[in-house]
């Protein structure tokens, strides 16, 4: 499910996720045996073995510590570990409605929040008009929320609902489970002040609808939040946000589930608390 467009919610904004609709290609379920982008050659898979070895090689050199006789260049040209090292603050401790609050008012906190914001924003719930009023007030600061739940309700109006297989309350239909679940894959704070800071997300997601009459069957996307902060009431709130496609990975050589085993899935395995 992703909003589209790298723009803030407007009329009609919300939809190039749910709206995409991949019709089965042959008979039965319309998940089973499906596969994205085979390598079928051995010399293919020889390639990738090498590359992948090359890979380890090249993070185990750069980890390397202690050799002195490393020269200025060389130590300079190394990766920073803070874009991708645990900042070692703990998790938030709290929840308000079922979404995380009380972030640190830091960079990490920022980040934490942006994280933890961005699977909410993107989630089945925010379809559901009784959750959708929550999710707009714990969110979003509170200036923006009746414009904000004003724009929410006109883009996912009930013949948007429709559209994509939900009735009116965001519910699909009976046999079938809608799916929309966002992972954060990494955060990045991009501008930080005492009371402000904005921060970027790189996600991927799920959303489609599990059934075996579905004719828009889970699939994945990947796709970057960009969301504007500001630290109100003693936590880190939303004052807009935007997002665009990417950056995406070459499809992998996976094969599909069925319906079923996707629908398990999502009721059996919960989510997480994000914490930079």
């Amino acid at each position: 499910m992703s909003f589209g467009d790298g723009q803030e919610p407007s009329d009609g904004f919300g939809g190039t996720g749910h709206t995409r609709t991949r019709l089965p290609e042959g008979g039965g379920d319309v998940y089973g045996g499906a596969r994205r982008g085979g390598r079928s050659s051995s010399r293919s898979l020889i390639t990738v073995v090498g590359v992948i070895v090359l890979l380890i090689a090249a993070i185990a050199f750069a980890n390397r510590g202690g050799d002195d006789s490393s020269s200025a260049d060389g130590a300079g040209s190394q990766p920073e570990a803070a874009s991708t090292a645990a900042s070692g603050e703990k998790p938030v401790q709290a929840k308000a409605g079922g979404i995380p609050a009380g972030f640190a008012r830091d960079e990490q906190g920022a980040e934490s929040a942006a994280a933890n914001y961005a699977v909410t924003l993107v989630s089945a719930d925010i379809l559901k008009p009784t959750l959708r009023a929550e999710i707009v007030r714990q969110v979003f600061v509170a200036d923006k929320q009746a414009a904000l739940a004003d724009k929410f309700n006109k883009a996912y109006s009930k013949e948007f609902l429709s559209n994509i297989g939900l009735d009116e309350n965001g519910n699909a239909t009976a046999g079938n489970t809608y799916v929309s679940r966002t992972v954060p894959v990494g955060t990045k704070v991009t501008s930080y002040a005492d009371t402000s800071a904005t921060a970027e997300v790189w996600c991927t997601g799920l959303y489609g609808t599990a059934g075996t009459d579905s004719t828009n069957p889970v699939t994945s996307d990947w796709f970057t939040m960009t969301l504007q902060l500001r630290w109100v009431d003693g936590d880190w709130k939303v004052d807009s946000f935007s997002q665009k496609d990417g950056p995406a990975p070459v499809p992998g050589d996976d094969k599909a589930s069925s319906a079923d085993e996707m629908a398990k899935a999502v009721e059996e395995y919960g989510g997480f608390t994000y914490a930079r």
